[in-house]
């Protein structure tokens, strides 16, 4: 058995049925490539089995200690059930972008079975219309719950299931025979949490003592003016993605060349392409809000993950990360100076996070009080918080790297990627960013109801980037990404489900019909 920290267990305080907790991925993969020059879905059954040895995550089930008295346990499920975990669908003709998300936005949506693994895959067949992949490619759409998994150990996850060749057939052999767990009674859950209870005095003493340092350190660094406080506004303002959330959700993206970025990034130096990246998701909510007469005066701020696992930790269960708040320049029309105001905003917050240490300030998670928090999360969802406080951050724009050499599974190429993240009360959109292969690509999951036409929002990213991009290079590039043509189906889901009209966005492009 191994206990949940209290940043873990948080993500499943946090979760209702309207607001699932579980964070995935489209990936997409091409199966020209396999040695048959094709997959079967018990290919990837057998696949999948052959490799559950290779992370936790697979096995591994959340029993709970009775009344909330203290966190969860990890324990290793005695009726795990493969099939249970990957399911199979198709996609009708003609099999384009739009439905795939569609259909993602549908699955996302769902909460997950919580006596189980928290992870489900479903594999989608018949993408045959979307531009950039070939025809007769599939796609896995992940789910996997943010108490199991950060960024960084998402990584970890998909490592396990993707060689780096076509025909690769080694597999690494388990260090030791799997052997489920007994699913421990109340009694010693119960005797568990009394001896916890008794020592996390001594444990919350000892993560102040090691903080301690890093505090004094902000505190001089403030007062000299080695430090500056981060360049945001006195109050983040309050716009539609920060209310009480719908069930239902939306999920698109767009794909960008990282190269382009990383040359665009060269206007400013000491700039990184996360630098690039804030600015044009800034650039991308100024535009949407100003289409709908909604755009603050005062800049929206993100918060950003920052992954502290070590290197000891590879592979672990749970998240390791602290986070910083940086200004998005939402309130910059001009592409430069916003670049200019992200850049600063996150340099200034990497200082603070740094002096303090961003490993202590996740560590203090650890000491939430499990009912407390539970009761809390409840009674926010319940009386509809999100509401009527101001809201600590607009959204969330987290960068989980990937590998920049090609990837396979069942032999089958990895061609691209698009992340999905959770929202919640008081957080309507998400930001996920995903690199591999010398593709950065930008997506996003929200409330269908904050966020009722996301082909135009993909199209304000869009947008962003190439203002940004002509900028900072002079001479315009087209971005990649997936084209969409409307069916008959789409426009008889557009028919049934219309949002209110809005005026025209910038540039002349018009928000479509709402798409789920």
């Amino acid at each position: 058995m191994e206990q949940l920290t209290g940043l873990d267990a948080s993500f499943l305080y946090l979760e209702n049925p309207h607001a699932p907790m579980h964070i995935g991925a489209i990936a997409i993969y091409d199966q020209s490539s396999a040695p048959n020059g094709q997959v079967r879905f018990k290919d990837i059954l057998k696949f999948t089995e052959d490799r559950l040895h290779l992370a936790k995550t697979f096995r591994q089930r959340i029993v709970n200690v009775p009344f909330n008295f203290d966190h969860p346990y990890w324990i290793e499920d005695p009726d795990f059930d493969l099939e249970f975990h990957i399911r199979h669908i198709a996609l009708p003709q003609p099999g384009d972008w739009r439905q795939l998300c569609i259909q993602a936005a549908r699955i996302f949506a769902r909460p997950m079975d919580l006596n189980r693994p928290l992870w489900e895959f479903t594999v989608v067949e018949g993408l045959d219309n979307i531009a950039g992949v070939p025809k007769g490619s599939f796609a896995i759409l992940s789910k996997v719950h943010h108490a199991a998994i950060d960024g960084v150990s998402g990584v970890d996850m998909t490592a396990a299931l993707h060689t780096l060749s076509a025909d690769e057939a080694n597999i690494p052999p388990a260090e030791k025979p799997w052997i489920p767990d007994s699913v421990p009674t109340s009694v010693e859950l119960m005797a568990r949490a009394y001896g916890n209870n008794i020592v996390q005095p001594f444990r919350f003493a000892s993560v102040f003592a090691q903080s301690t340092p890093g505090l004094a350190r902000m505190t001089q660094g403030l007062v000299s003016g080695d430090l500056k406080m981060p360049t945001t506004p006195n109050r983040v303002p309050r716009t539609r993605f920060n209310k009480s959330v719908s069930p239902h959700r939306v999920i698109d993206g767009r794909s960008f060349d990282m190269g382009v970025i990383k040359e665009m990034r060269k206007r400013l130096p000491g700039s990184t392409v996360n630098d690039v990246i804030l600015a044009v998701v800034g650039g991308a909510l100024r535009k949407y809000l100003e289409s709908k007469n909604e755009l603050p005066d005062e800049s929206m701020i993100a918060m950003a993950p920052i992954s502290v696992r070590s290197e000891s930790e590879k592979g672990a269960l749970g998240n390791q990360v602290s986070a910083m708040m940086v200004g998005l320049g939402s309130h910059i029309k001009d592409p430069i100076s916003r670049l200019h105001f992200t850049h600063s905003s996150s340099q200034d917050s990497k200082a603070l996070t740094n002096a303090v240490g961003a490993r202590q300030l996740a560590d203090y998670s650890k000491f939430t009080p499990p009912m407390l928090t539970g009761v809390a999360a409840r009674l926010y969802s319940r009386f509809g918080v999100a509401n009527r406080i101001n809201p600590m951050f607009n959204t969330v724009v987290t960068n989980v790297p990937g590998p920049q050499i090609p990837l396979y599974s069942n032999g089958a190429r990895l061609v691209t990627q698009y992340g999905m993240g959770p929202v919640y009360d008081g957080l309507g959109v998400f930001h996920p960013i995903y690199s591999y292969c010398g593709e950065i690509t930008v997506s996003f999951t929200a409330c269908r109801q904050m966020l009722p036409d996301p082909a135009f929002y993909a199209d304000c990213i869009e947008n962003s980037f190439e203002e940004l991009r002509a900028a900072t290079l002079r001479k315009p590039t087209k971005a990649a990404r997936p084209k969409k043509t409307k069916t008959s189906g789409e426009a008889k889901a557009a028919d049934d489900a219309k949002p209110t009209e809005t005026p025209a966005a910038p540039n002349g492009v018009q928000p479509p019909a709402a798409a789920e």
